[in-house]
């Protein structure tokens, strides 16, 4: 999915929302874990009630890993379902690889070949060699960690530094994060890079969007870490939207029961009318 067609469902859409697929086996609905994969049946519930609203899924691959050969097999299920009855709907593999050389290639043949995703996220401390084989593959996205939301983020994202290349007219010190995005920047372009930004930081979107106008910005964070698609709409928004907001466990988890859903419907929908009227 390229740049222009992302863009084209957020207007359809009238939302940005990202739903994050986080499913954790020991808080699924009771009625599932009787099936023979409880997992595939939660997500695919989910993936329908939700699909109305959203631009973006996010399964994380940890929910899936954990549980070893099925939880593998349930993430490939999960993808199929996707693609086969949603295919406008961005898939974004949230597995935060960060290896280089023949690994990382392999990482990449195995989402964005083997398993069909459209992104997937990355770690970018070992430079290029981790980011450039992801960008390889025509229409798919690299999703590269700069600012995250959690709490010990600042020891290293925010920390100090400089280019030892810049002189001394334009030498200046900004955060890591910052260094990173500028880097990053060089490697592709806003078709096939985005960056990971906590809703948790909203005042440095603005900041953010200084260096990178055009990338879209996948912002997790809103609703149960407590950011808001008012806030981040506030400072990250650009003419072309620019935002993927996920939320995860505000979603997916509205209900324990039986109308697990249908509670999931409500929630989506209630973020993607906030999203609606800042759009």
């Amino acid at each position: 999915m390229n740049y222009q067609e992302l863009y084209k469902q957020i207007v359809a859409k009238k939302s940005f929302l990202c739903v994050g697929l986080d499913p954790d086996m020991a808080k699924l609905p009771q009625h599932l874990l009787s099936c023979e994969y409880p997992i595939f049946e939660f997500n695919k519930a989910i993936i329908d009630a939700t699909a109305p609203y959203a631009v973006a899924f996010k399964p994380n691959c940890a929910f899936y890993e954990a549980e070893g050969l099925d939880g593998w097999k349930q993430f490939m299920m999960t993808v199929e379902y996707i693609k086969k009855n949603y295919p406008d709907i961005l898939v974004i593999a949230d597995a935060k690889r960060g290896d280089i050389g023949n690994t990382a290639k392999k990482y990449a043949q195995c989402f964005f070949k083997s398993m069909d995703c459209d992104a997937v996220t990355l770690a970018p401390y070992m430079g290029a060699d981790s980011i450039n084989p992801f960008l390889e593959y025509d229409g798919k996205w690299a999703v590269v960690l700069a600012l995250t939301s959690n709490k010990s983020a600042d020891d290293f994202e925010q920390l100090s530094s400089f280019d030892e290349n810049d002189s001394d007219e334009d030498f200046d010190v900004e955060p890591l994060f910052m260094r990173v995005i500028r880097k990053v920047m060089t490697f592709g372009s806003k078709d096939n890079i985005m960056f990971v930004v906590g809703a948790t930081r909203p005042e440095k979107l603005a900041e953010i969007r200084d260096v990178c106008p055009d990338n879209f910005l996948l912002v997790p964070g809103v609703g149960a870490q407590g950011g808001t698609v008012a806030d981040v709409a506030k400072y990250g928004l650009n003419d072309h939207c620019g935002l993927l907001v996920n939320s995860s466990r505000g979603i997916i988890y509205a209900s324990s029961g039986e109308d697990f859903a249908e509670a999931a419907a409500a929630a989506a929908k209630q973020l993607a009318g906030e999203m609606s009227v800042v759009l």
